[in-house]
């Protein structure tokens, strides 16, 4: 249940402040998480670089999904909190205690039973040894028989006083015989609720994954929305890179997309492809290309990247539309299209 806490609210500063809250029966002041006071940022970023620049409309387009997505986020806990954590807390400070309790009442009334049963067998030992003693007789009448016979006697009196304890053994077993077998049904009724308890945070659980369910299928397609968005920036200024040699397309294009992104996601990633990169691919010569940003290879057949390096790049038949071959000196490999600038 802590790290469940733990994944909802990282801070641990708000989590003691909701927990004395809830403890003071009051309602803890609404604050702003993580995501919102970033999407905030962002906002406050784009409108002083201007919502009409290419850059600050992209700041601001990144700060409104970053607030949808803390949205999202509070609504995860919110839910998480009402049909999760709520009732598996009711249920460690409520039923598991008291099970806890009997439980560890049934082991001692175990030890008082077995403690009984021993007292019990030695005053059993005792009563028969003093019947064997008692039945003996001395077979001469001389003086030092007559004294192991005074002292057998002695003895014998000492033995049924343990004789005597079987009567008062025997009622304390049956007493805590009486009592353990009690204590045992209570806790097999106790622990007989579990399976009902069980299903019921089954069914908490399950609620609790879909409510994950949810919140990341939001998070999935509000940043694809965002893609989608921030997508549309470079054919707008790169069609216009033979009149301008400087963009401020360039630094809101593809940082937000990872390139895995980007191949599992063919349909969003053709609408960045220039018209320049759509003629490389159709015909079969090769280009000089600019590095737009740093890129590592996932694999021996990728070709890493560094920032504003020129390579050569040309298309291959039967290859994914995201890439292209790339060239550096003796070293080749794939190169993802959205990492590149083609030049005249």
């Amino acid at each position: 249940m802590k790290q469940t806490e733990v994944l909802l609210q990282p801070n641990p500063n708000a989590r003691i402040e909701e927990f004395v809250y809830e403890k003071l029966d009051r309602k803890a002041p609404s604050r702003m998480n993580n995501p919102e006071l970033l999407g905030q940022y962002m906002i406050d970023a784009g409108n002083e670089f201007g919502p009409g620049t290419a850059y600050g409309n992209a700041l601001i387009k990144c700060g409104e999904t970053q607030k949808r997505i803390g949205t999202a986020d509070r609504e995860l806990i919110q839910t998480s909190a009402i049909n999760f954590l709520t009732p598996l807390r009711n249920f460690i400070e409520g039923d598991y205690k008291t099970i806890t309790k009997e439980r560890k009442l049934l082991q001692n009334k175990r030890l008082d039973l077995d403690a009984a049963k021993t007292r019990l067998k030695k005053a059993k030992v005792a009563e028969a040894r003093a019947a064997q003693l008692n039945t003996s007789q001395p077979e001469e009448n001389n003086i030092m028989v007559n004294v192991s016979y005074m002292l057998n006697l002695l003895h014998v009196k000492w033995l049924k006083i343990w004789a005597e304890e079987v009567t008062k053994s025997e009622q304390e077993v049956r007493i805590t015989q009486s009592e353990f077998d009690r204590q045992a049904e209570i806790t097999r009724l106790l622990l007989e609720g579990i399976s009902s308890t069980h299903a019921h945070h089954l069914r908490c659980l399950n609620d609790f994954v879909e409510a994950q369910m949810t919140y990341y299928a939001q998070c999935y397609q509000y940043m694809l929305d965002l893609q989608k968005q921030l997508g549309s920036f470079p054919s707008t200024f790169l069609s216009n890179n033979n009149q301008s040699s400087t963009t401020p397309v360039q630094s809101v294009s593809t940082p937000s997309v990872l390139a895995s992104a980007s191949a599992s996601l063919p349909s969003v990633s053709n609408s960045i492809v220039t018209s320049g990169l759509s003629e490389l691919k159709s015909s079969s010569g090769s280009r000089k290309a600019r590095v737009l940003y740093d890129y590592d290879a996932a694999n021996s057949s990728e070709l890493s990247l560094l920032a504003d390096e020129v390579i050569t790049v040309y298309s291959i038949p039967g290859m994914d539309s995201d890439w292209l071959m790339g060239e550096r000196g003796n070293q080749k490999g794939k190169v993802p299209i959205t990492y590149l600038e083609l030049l005249n």
